[in-house]
């Protein structure tokens, strides 16, 4: 896992006014990936986020709505509800320590949820401007595709597939199981929040895996740090009411 190692000492000559909290998930990734793909993919975008933009580094959530994945063996879920809770006490108690700021950087696309979290937050932002952002929105993951040259759309590539397992390639190599190469599958998902993913591939696999490349997995990562300043300056600004944006 990586997860931050900074001690208080540094966290104090950071004195950082945005904090970054990667949010993944616990679920079955195919054969190929492990449970803990999300979590992976979601801790590594907020690492570099946060070091190329000073940003206070949380540990991440590692468990999260996988409720589609549940009729595979290693999923867990938490409620929608239950995330909700968890996003908002740690919202909380970073206020309380003086960070207004903070960005939730998802990892699992089944978390649906979150974008009504972030809603909220900001519905009454105060002078100090917005409360919370949510990162990478989808033009930032389709910017990320075009950059790395996958030929894959969102769509097609919806569960570990080209951009997941590429990401793994890059960041974790001993984590990805042989046989990606040969299980790519594709479906159209009509009804997944009716009958979850299981109706739509036999092995949980959407998408092409077998196009993964290291080198892809890298760029994407790098694009996504790059595309970061925009949802930076968009907490940073003031709130629509007026305010300065704070310091």
């Amino acid at each position: 896992m990586r997860i931050t190692t900074a001690t208080m000492t540094d966290e104090a000559a950071r004195d950082a006014n945005v904090a970054v909290l990667p949010i993944g998930s616990f679920e079955q990734h195919a054969a190929h990936l492990p449970l803990t793909t999300d979590t992976l993919v979601a801790a590594a975008v907020a690492e570099a986020a946060a070091a190329a933009y000073g940003l206070f580094l949380l540990p991440p959530v590692t468990i999260s709505c996988s409720h589609e994945h549940a009729d595979w063996p290693g999923t867990v879920s938490i409620s929608a509800t239950t995330l909700t809770a968890v996003v908002g006490d740690i919202a909380r108690s970073l206020e309380g320590s003086g960070i207004r700021r903070l960005v939730l950087v998802n990892g699992h696309g089944g978390n649906y949820v979150l974008s009504n979290i972030v809603q909220e937050a900001n519905t009454h932002p105060g002078p100090e401007g917005p409360r919370m952002a949510l990162f990478p929105r989808p033009e930032d993951w389709n910017a990320a595709r075009e950059a790395a040259g996958l030929l894959t759309t969102a769509h097609e590539d919806m569960h570990a597939g080209e951009i997941e397992t590429s990401l793994l390639l890059h960041l974790h190599p001993d984590l990805v199981r042989d046989g990606y190469q040969d299980a790519d599958h594709l479906a159209d998902r009509p009804h997944l929040l009716v009958h979850g993913l299981r109706p739509y591939t036999p092995t949980g696999v959407v998408g092409r895996p077998s196009l993964a490349t290291a080198a892809k997995g890298k760029t994407v990562l790098t694009a996504l740090t790059s595309a970061f300043q925009d949802t930076f300056t968009a907490i940073n600004s003031p709130a629509a009411q007026g305010g300065e944006p704070g310091a």
